[in-house]
């Protein structure tokens, strides 16, 4: 049998031992990238990176919610930033999209979001004033209906309608809070409240697009209808609905 040459390493207890540590490292590294993706995420789609500024209130009672959306969003590809609601908007200058949740208390968000240049969605209906995407007049321009579970889809050819039939769409696997506005000249109506055309459930501005008080969208914007708990509540059409409107607000092509 030929000698070894002296670099060789023999396989001794200590190498072995290291070995099997890194083996063991691995397979928890493993187990743990399996146990993030939360069960029936998606897979990433195309176009999907970039990095998410989400303004929630962190010490408020519904940050699991939140967490449960960020998960959500970086299965999907995005990178996701959870700040604080009093942050300063000029921080989000390079982030792909800005997502404010309604769990933040309205009156400590910062008005500079209306003018951002910077995508940006929002189920916050107390903050669709400020944001110039409607009126002013809370229960007649914007606000919630207290139970419902669907919608009425009037613009399927929308790349925000995710691909569903125009018409009833079942979006809540429960009856639950939705968030509704009225909003400018310039805007894609989505869909509505059943059974209340004139309160619309997802609407979009494209950049340059007339919004309310003569505003003019800085950049794209949408409201999605959901509440503070919703998302966990959504059916599989519901989350059809909100990946498409995250995709379509974040997108830097015009659909």
């Amino acid at each position: 049998m030929k000698s070894r040459p002296s670099s060789f390493k023999t396989d001794t207890p200590n190498t072995r031992s290291r070995r099997n540590a890194l083996l063991t490292f691995g397979a928890l590294a493993a187990s743990l990238t399996t146990a993030f993706a939360s069960p029936g995420a998606r897979a990433q789609q195309p176009g999907t990176s970039g990095t998410v500024l989400m303004v929630v209130q962190l010490k408020g009672p519904n940050l699991a919610v939140d967490q449960a959306i960020a998960a959500h969003l970086q299965a999907r590809g995005y990178t996701v930033r959870l700040v604080d609601q009093d942050v300063d908007p000029a921080l989000a200058h390079d982030a792909r999209l800005v997502v404010i949740s309604s769990t933040v208390s309205a009156k400590d968000v910062s008005a500079g979001w209306r003018n951002a240049p910077v995508p940006l969605l929002t189920w916050e209906n107390d903050l669709l004033d400020d944001l110039a995407m409607s009126g002013k007049r809370h229960d007649t321009d914007f606000g919630e209906v207290a139970k419902e579970r669907y919608l009425w889809l009037v613009n399927a050819p929308h790349a925000a309608s995710g691909g569903l039939s125009a018409g009833v769409s079942n979006v809540f696997r429960k009856q639950a809070p939705m968030s509704w506005g009225k909003p400018g000249l310039g805007a894609s109506i989505i869909a509505t409240i059943y059974g209340q055309p004139e309160k619309a459930a997802i609407f979009t501005y494209e950049k340059g697009a007339t919004m309310d008080y003569e505003a003019l969208a800085p950049a794209r914007r949408t409201m999605f209808f959901m509440d503070n708990d919703s998302f966990p509540n959504l059916s599989e059409a519901g989350l059809r609905l909100f990946d498409a409107a995250i995709d379509w607000t974040a997108s830097r092509d015009r659909t």
